[in-house]
């Protein structure tokens, strides 16, 4: 049996230069704007890859249910599924309901979402994965496969538009720097053409975006694939830009003679996610940060206590004082049980006022860049849930990966408006901003 690929549509030029790109590098990133058909043509590479060798392929959404209407169910402009891109003959079998596509040398393609409980492809042993809009995905995932991958030849491909300089844009800057491994394709409008040559998206299509109420951050965002450009959606993403620029997102080291305070956003069947900080003078330092799922409140204390700070006051959630209904105890009682003292409730606010006052914080804040890596990224991606029914932004946020460390970031402003106030010699002193540049 003979297979052409792509299958069902001619490529352009610049779709078979990620092809030849994707099939010779094992790991790549396609950076492209809206409606150049990123996944479409990441997609055919998957199937040669899957054809060529026999195992499991992870097609990596942000969510589960975005990988079904993005690409499982999903109908293009010109009336055409995925599938039928792709070759019946090498069909094995198609599972709808779990969306598995088996093809007929028993290579298997499961497309799964970084929302759902990561302890589920504990065991499995993936040889290839393709993440689609990766900068919204939960970058744990991508922890987690790439010690397998590792065994099995590393091959990972990317593909997306900038959401803000996360996860997605460091990977992107690994892969600038690393070119004799990593096989990167930045495409704007200006650089996707027909085989005519006739642009993809043209001028007169952008302002009628604009026409249409579409702000300039986000056309420089999804048609001009900028990393600089303010994301709307995202509730930090001024604040987070600016302390980058200003180099407060950098090294911050630990200071003994200042108390480490912590706040909690907690988590029973959710991710816990603690800040450790310290306050000079008004400066917020914050030296590190500590995230998990699926553990007892004593594996969080015994973090705290294996790590070498001399702590102040533990922020908590009001829900930290709610009882168990198995033991009757509160779980701020638990807490002192076992030897964690200092513990103060932070009132229940409206997210809105929560949000509003640790913007007018963030000039202030200083952030240790590999310590707190991922509360960085939560932050930067943290974000408005979307309404795709009415096609806009509701004005509660998203809870999803991110939404765990900014939570409990929300609360250092109780900390910051408080300490702040306070007289002490020990953080009155004048500041050395030397270490930081």
């Amino acid at each position: 049996m003979q297979i052409t690929l792509p299958y069902n549509f001619t490529a352009r030029p610049y779709q078979r230069e990620a092809l030849k790109g994707l099939d010779t590098f094992k790991r790549a990133i396609l950076i492209w704007h809206r409606r150049a058909w990123k996944d479409k043509t990441a997609f055919q590479a998957l199937i040669k890859k899957a054809l060529e060798r026999k195992g499991v392929y992870y097609y990596i959404f942000p969510e589960y249910e975005q990988g079904r209407k993005a690409f499982w169910d999903n109908i293009d402009n010109d009336g055409k599924t995925m599938f039928d891109h792709v070759p019946k003959e090498i069909f094995k079998r198609r599972n709808d309901q779990s969306m598995q596509l088996e093809l007929m040398n028993w290579s298997l393609i499961q497309v799964i979402g970084t929302d759902r409980k990561i302890d589920n492809i504990v065991g499995t042993n993936p040889v290839w994965c393709l993440f689609s809009e990766f900068p919204i995905s939960d970058p744990r995932w991508w922890d987690l496969i790439r010690p397998i991958l590792k065994l099995n030849w590393w091959f990972a491909w990317f593909v997306y538009t900038p959401r803000g300089k996360n996860h997605g844009w460091k990977m992107r800057e690994v892969a600038r720097k690393n070119p004799e491994h990593w096989f990167l394709s930045e495409k704007t409008v200006l650089d996707t053409t027909d085989n005519n040559g006739n642009r993809i998206v043209t001028d007169q299509m952008i302002d009628e975006e604009r026409r249409d109420g579409m702000d300039e951050d986000l056309v420089q965002q999804e048609y001009f694939v900028s990393f600089d450009a303010s994301v709307k959606w995202a509730y930090y993403a001024d604040q987070m830009r600016d302390a980058r620029s200003q180099w407060r997102i950098s090294s911050v080291p630990h200071e003994p003679t200042l108390q480490v305070h912590t706040a909690w956003d907690l988590g029973i069947n959710d991710t816990t996610a603690i800040w450790f900080f310290q306050i000079y003078g008004k400066e917020v330092r914050i030296i590190d940060y500590y995230e998990m799922s699926g553990e007892s409140l004593s594996h969080y204390v015994e973090v705290l206590n294996g790590k070498p700070y001399k702590y102040g006051t533990h922020y908590l959630p009001h829900d930290v004082e709610v009882k168990e209904l198995q033991t009757g105890q509160s779980r701020k009682s638990f807490l002192y049980s076992i030897g964690m003292k200092n513990i103060e409730v932070v009132p229940r606010l409206p997210i809105e006022d929560w949000i509003d006052a640790v913007r007018r914080m963030f000039k202030n804040v200083w952030m240790d860049e590999n310590n707190c890596e991922r509360g960085i990224n939560a932050l930067t991606s943290y974000h408005k849930d979307y309404d795709a029914k009415n096609e806009t932004y509701r004005r509660q946020p998203k809870h999803d990966w991110a939404s765990n460390g900014a939570d409990a970031f929300r609360y250092l402003w109780v900390v910051y408006n408080s300490l702040t106030k306070q007289k002490n010699e020990a953080i009155t002193y004048e500041a050395d901003y030397s270490q930081f540049y």
